[in-house]
C-alpha cells in the first residue's frame, strides 16, 4: 500500500464513499436486509471488512449517514428560526419544521436517498432511536416549542396525537416524492419548494382541524 492510500484525504474518500453507497442501498432495500459486504462491494471497495474498518457496527454507519445529514439541515433551520424570532404564527413554525429539510434535498439534487432512508430507519425499533437522538437539534427544540406556542388551548393529549401525525405525515410523503423523483414517475408538486407549501398546507389543517370530545 502507498503512503497515499494512508493519507488522511484518500480515508476520507473512502469513508465518504461508503456513506453514499450505504444511504441508497438502506434507502432501496432496507438496513438489514444490506451486508455489510454488499455496502463494501457499492463503494468500490475491494477489502469486504471496509465497513467495519471505518464505522464499526451497522448501527454506527446509521448513526454517521443520519449526522451527515442532520448537521446540514440543522444549519438551514436555525437560520429560519433566528428569522422567526418570537412569531406565534403557526405557519412560520412549520416553514421552519418543513423547508430545511426540503431545501437540504434540492441542494443535494436528484437522485436522494436521504428521505427513504429515514424512513426505513424509523420503521425499526432498533435503529429508530439512533435517528431520533441525532435529528433532536437546538433548532428542532425550538420549532417544536413554536408550535406550543402558536396553539396554547390545545389539549395535551391531543397535541401528543398531532405530533405523531406530523411526524408521519412529513417522514413519509418527503420519502414517497423522493422515491418518484428517483424513479421518474410525475409528482402533483413540480419541485421541492411547491411540495414543502402543500405540506405545510395540510400540517396547518391538521393542527387546527376540530377537537372532538367522545366522553
Amino acid at each position: 500500500m502507498t503512503k497515499a492510500d494512508n493519507s488522511p484525504s484518500r480515508a476520507a474518500q473512502t469513508r465518504e464513499a461508503i456513506l453514499v453507497a450505504a444511504e441508497r442501498l438502506f434507502a432501496e432495500d432496507g438496513v438489514f436486509a444490506v451486508s455489510n459486504r454488499q455496502v463494501s462491494e457499492a463503494a468500490g471497495q475491494g477489502n469486504n471488512t471496509a465497513v467495519g474498518y471505518h464505522f464499526g457496527t451497522k448501527a454506527d454507519l446509521v448513526r454517521a449517514i443520519a449526522r451527515k445529514h442532520t448537521a446540514q439541515v440543522e444549519e438551514i433551520r436555525a437560520r429560519m428560526v433566528a428569522e422567526t424570532g418570537d412569531s406565534t404564527e403557526l405557519r412560520d413554525w412549520l416553514t421552519c419544521l418543513v423547508r430545511p429539510v426540503t431545501d437540504h434535498l434540492a441542494a443535494v439534487g436528484s437522485p436522494t436517498w436521504f428521505a427513504r432512508f429515514g424512513a426505513q430507519v424509523m420503521t425499526d425499533p432498533v435503529l429508530r432511536p439512533i435517528l431520533v437522538e441525532e435529528t433532536q437539534t437546538p433548532s428542532l427544540a425550538r420549532v417544536l416549542s413554536g408550535l406550543d406556542s402558536s396553539l396554547p388551548d390545545l389539549p395535551d393529549d391531543v397535541r401528543a396525537e398531532r405530533k405523531d401525525m406530523a411526524r408521519q405525515l412529513l417522514v413519509h410523503m418527503i420519502a414517497e416524492r423522493e422515491r418518484a423523483l428517483a424513479e421518474d414517475i410525475p409528482t402533483p408538486r413540480a419541485t421541492w419548494h411547491e411540495a414543502a407549501t402543500g405540506l405545510i398546507d395540510a400540517l396547518a389543517g391538521l393542527w387546527r382541524a376540530p377537537v372532538t370530545n367522545d366522553s
